[in-house]
């Protein structure tokens, strides 16, 4: 063997001990989050939920479940599965349309649940979140708790977004992200996506010299990979959310499995199926993680390349003197992004000040403001322990 090809083997060989351990890690999981999507649970038609399906995941989650091992289910389907009721022959394009299928659909969805869960013994629990109730702390806290104890009593949460209420505002998009973000908020030990494609692949998976892709080590790897693609007719995801979720929960040091809903059994066993996504290796804290990943920004602050190098390079917190301009309208304690000035987005932090007071302290240093304006006004725009370098 060359020293070339010797090279690769071992290369080879050892992307496939670090996936294999992935899967193992995945399989052997104490709680773990499982993702479907609303193309994987409807008809061929995607108006209607496909009992048998539904039946065959609950099936496999509840062997799990009463093997010893915790299940946090996150469902899409509502908005698919009252397409059919409303005459509906495509997922609607409005928000209040949208509403409406959902609230329709997601009743039907959760007794279907209940109904095969409950014949194997197991109870279901319905939570449905807002992007609210994570990006608030508040919230985010009290949902990890109500979490935790119905996991605690035994019970299979069943969680989707709240469609019925969510505004385009405050919705995560899609329940890629919002499963990633479960998953950290409770603690898993592994995320598996079941979507209708059964891996990644290096090219779209119609060509035939497209490859799956067994094993991510980091996101480095995905740069020569043309993901592409959008979701089906009733979904709103695509690969490119799926990859997204797997950088979330990694960077939270959760591994993930991507697989279609025909391979989860083996999935769930730790077989050779689907891409598995390694964990980053060192992760940050959890506070910022929050920030980072579950909230959305509700504004822009624009900051001199002086304050760029201070964030960055030292860590620091984010003045009033480094700041040049303030864009959106938020209040005290909300996120905002943090871009320099060329309009790259460099960070992310909860800000001390609403927008409406922040355009005179442009400039100004908090010694020059605390004189003028009194001694609350001596702090920083943003504190480093409230701010994420992204």
């Amino acid at each position: 063997m060359r020293t070339g090809e010797a090279t690769d083997a071992a290369v080879a060989a050892g992307c496939g001990a670090a996936a294999a351990q992935v899967r193992r890690a995945v399989a052997d999981a104490r709680r773990i989050v499982v993702k479907v999507g609303s193309s994987s649970l409807t008809s061929v038609a995607g108006g209607r939920l496909d009992p048998e399906t539904l039946a065959a995941l609950v099936d496999i989650l509840a062997t799990r479940r009463l093997s010893g091992q915790q299940v946090v289910l996150v469902s899409s389907g509502a908005i698919a599965a009252g397409m059919g009721p409303l005459g509906l022959l495509q997922r609607p394009g409005d928000l209040a349309t949208q509403q409406a299928a959902a609230s329709v659909g997601q009743g039907a969805l959760v007794a279907a649940y209940q109904q095969r869960f409950g014949l194997h013994g197991l109870t279901v629990g319905q939570v449905l979140l807002t992007a609210d109730d994570v990006t608030r702390r508040g919230h985010y806290i009290n949902a990890r708790r109500t979490l935790e104890r119905l996991l605690e009593l035994g019970i299979v949460p069943i969680i989707n977004e709240n469609d019925t209420v969510a505004t385009h505002e405050i919705k995560f998009g899609d329940n890629d992200r919002l499963a990633a973000l479960v998953a950290d908020l409770v603690g898993a030990d592994g995320l598996v996506i079941l979507t209708d494609v059964d891996a990644l692949y290096d090219g779209p998976p119609s060509r035939p010299e497209s490859r799956r892709v067994p094993f991510v080590g980091s996101p480095d790897e995905l740069a020569a990979i043309d993901i592409g693609g959008t979701g089906s007719t009733v979904g709103s995801g695509g690969m490119v959310t799926k990859v997204e979720a797997a950088g979330i929960a990694g960077a939270a040091g959760v591994p993930t499995l991507l697989t279609r809903l025909t391979d989860a059994k083996r999935a769930l066993a730790g077989h050779d199926v689907g891409t598995a996504f390694a964990p980053a290796a060192a992760t940050q804290a959890s506070r910022k993680r929050w920030l980072a990943h579950a909230t959305s920004a509700r504004g822009r602050l624009v900051i001199d390349d002086g304050a760029v190098r201070a964030l960055v390079e030292r860590r620091t917190s984010l003045l009033p003197a480094g700041v040049t301009d303030v864009q959106g309208s938020f209040f005290a304690g909300e996120p905002v992004d943090v871009c320099d000035l060329r309009g790259t987005v460099i960070a992310r932090g909860l800000v001390n000040y609403p927008s409406a007071e922040l355009p005179t302290m442009l400039g100004r240093s908090t010694r020059d403001l605390a004189r003028e304006l009194g001694a609350a006004y001596e702090r920083e725009v943003i504190h480093r322990d409230d701010l994420v370098i992204l």
